[in-house]
């Protein structure tokens, strides 16, 4: 792998302190990294500049030199090479670090440059932070603590614009609180594509709205509410929910597709409220879809498997797993596996067929990619049952050698339903899969002992012999390997419903039913998955870093359903990846 070359450094001085910064470092980022904050509105480091607000006011100075001879201009007051500073402030988001650039952040030029910005901001801004959805996360809010005056010099009426506009079916707009920074027109066209928002009127009178005939309804609208600094665009899933210091942040992954999007999950007293993008640069920049965004409404839904059951009637744990070894004892047993279990819980699964010497199938979905963060692989870890060997690796293109077992099957669970249909399965053990939405029938079904593992009810679980209800994403911690190959870690924002063990105690007891003892507890599992697979033999799951760590994806070649690959599949149940034992 060839390293990338590295950035030309430049020495920049910030208030008396000197730093390398790569050249062309935008002044604000620049500033952060010697930990001084230059307050903004409109500037975000994943956005053009366009120098809106005003707020990043800072003087800049370059050192003199002789326009004839180009020679250091010393100052014979300090000794020093002479600072030329530009008399007037510059906004410091379109300024970029140059050798010897100088800035000044706390003088009192820029600091009353700051005020008299910070008091034409408020002129016409509600004074209602008691019940504005932004408080504690206002930026409005925190930076007129240090800029405002206390009082105002402004005595006429204030001019009121239109409250609880929707924009969208997701985005609620109050504009009397809108500073026009633009962030969400410019998030809207530059990244989402959608060119749908823009300021109609002048002055005082500016409004953000929709262009004619056109709704802010992409996948991406909820965006434009993380990156509004101030009140104005409001969820209208997560408005007057609740008061965000309250609120419990959880690091997590957005489990939609392979992309892996990083996530914050935010939670009180049990109970999820909303979920945020968490900013990877190297996955998902700060952003993530909408659908993701709804989620965590699996976990309350009424739909929800609560109780372990036996024959159709509740059961304890292990009178269950129990009923489940001896299921085994019969042979003929299948393991269903799933693109949407976690590096652990597949690990444990392929302990599990190990023990049984069952064949592994794993469900495959995909849809229509949209080149952003939803990816055409709609599973968020097809790539980890490669990496914990769940799955065979795939042929790669013109390997004739290539095992059949490997190979691709369109149509669902076809190899399965036909092993059925003969009479060489007895039991089946889902994990986590709807077999009936993946192509089986309800007579075929019926021919075989069903073991279910899976969070909500379905055909599949109605059909069961025996039952474990499982935890949802936000019930519990795990890793999963996008389509980078790049392993990152979720963590468990909220407990499971009472009495619910977690998905990795149920496969362990299943799998020492079968013969195999493997611990549950993930920091130990962790030991044996380090021990046992080379690719992940230097990590643990506790120093996992936050960003991920990426794999060599070398092993794994011939991956299908890749975002850009030339094969186009139909969402839900078209593939199925099918693999021998």
């Amino acid at each position: 792998m060839i390293a990338p070359p590295k950035p030309e450094l430049v020495t920049v001085n910030i208030d008396g302190r000197e730093i390398a910064v790569p050249k062309g470092t935008n002044v604000i980022e620049a500033a952060r990294l010697v930990g001084v904050d230059v307050p903004h509105y409109c500037y975000h480091p994943k956005l053009t500049v366009v120098g809106n607000c005003r707020m990043c006011l800072i003087e800049m100075g370059m050192p003199a030199v002789d326009p004839a001879t180009k020679t250091p201009i010393i100052d014979p007051a300090t000794g020093k090479q002479k600072i030329n500073w530009i008399p007037r402030p510059q906004i410091g988001c379109g300024t970029n670090a140059s050798p010897g650039l100088h800035i000044r952040t706390t003088s009192p030029l820029v600091k009353d440059c700051r005020e008299g910005v910070m008091e034409f901001l408020l002129i016409n801004h509600p004074l209602d932070c008691p019940i504005c959805d932004q408080a504690g996360e206002c930026k409005l809010q925190e930076q007129a603590t240090g800029y405002g005056r206390g009082y105002s010099r402004f005595v006429e009426q204030k001019n009121v614009k239109p409250k609880r506009t929707l924009l969208g079916p997701r985005v609620m707009l109050d504009d009397e609180r809108c500073v026009l920074c633009s962030r969400c027109i410019r998030f809207s066209k530059e990244i989402a594509h959608d060119d749908v928002l823009g300021f109609i009127d002048r002055g005082s009178h500016s409004t953000l709205t929709c262009y004619p005939g056109k709704k802010l309804e992409n996948n991406y609208s909820l965006n434009t509410v993380d990156i509004c600094p101030v009140g104005a665009l409001t969820s209208t899933d997560f408005r007057f929910k609740m008061r965000v210091w309250f609120l419990k942040q959880t690091n997590s992954i957005d489990a939609e597709s392979s992309v892996g999007a990083n996530t914050v999950v935010w939670s009180r007293e049990g109970a999820i409220y909303r979920i945020t993008p968490r900013r990877n640069d190297d996955v998902n920049d700060t952003w993530m879809a909408d659908t993701g965004r709804v989620l965590y409404k699996q976990v309350r839904a009424d739909n929800r498997l609560a109780a372990v059951k036996v024959g159709g009637n509740d059961s304890g744990l292990d009178i269950a797993v129990n009923t489940a070894a001896e299921l085994f004892k019969a042979g003929g047993v299948v393991v269903v596996g799933s693109g949407r279990s976690s590096v652990e819980e597949q690990f444990l699964t392929k302990k599990l067929a190990a023990a049984l010497k069952a064949s592994t199938h794993l469900v495959s979905r995909v849809g229509e990619g949209d080149k952003l963060l939803v990816s055409a692989d709609r599973n968020p870890n097809v790539r980890g049952a490669l990496v914990t060997g769940l799955i065979a690796a795939l042929p790669a293109a013109g390997d004739v050698a290539a095992p059949s077992a490997s190979a691709i099957r369109i149509g669902g669970l076809a190899a399965l339903a036909a092993d059925i249909d003969s009479g060489k399965v007895k039991t089946v053990v889902s994990i986590g899969e709807d077999l009936a939405e993946a192509g089986l029938t309800a007579a075929q079904l019926a021919k075989v002992a069903i073991v279910y593992l899976g969070t909500h009810a379905n055909a599949t679980s109605a059909a069961a012999r025996v039952v474990f209800p499982t935890l949802t994403i936000f019930e519990k911690s795990g890793t999963f390997v996008n389509q980078q190959f790049r392993i990152q870690k979720f963590l468990k924002a909220v407990p499971g419903p009472t009495g619910l063990p977690d998905d990795l105690v149920v496969l362990a007891k299943l799998a020492s039913a079968a013969g195999s003892s493997v611990p549950s507890e993930i920091n130990a599992l962790w030991k044996l998955i380090a021990a046992e697979i080379p690719a992940l033999g230097t990590m643990t799951f506790a120093n996992l870093p936050e960003t991920g760590l990426l794999l060599d994806a070398t092993p794994w070649s011939g991956l299908p359903f890749v975002e850009g690959e030339t094969l186009h599949y139909k969402p839900a149940k078209a593939a199925q990846l099918v693999v021998g034992s």
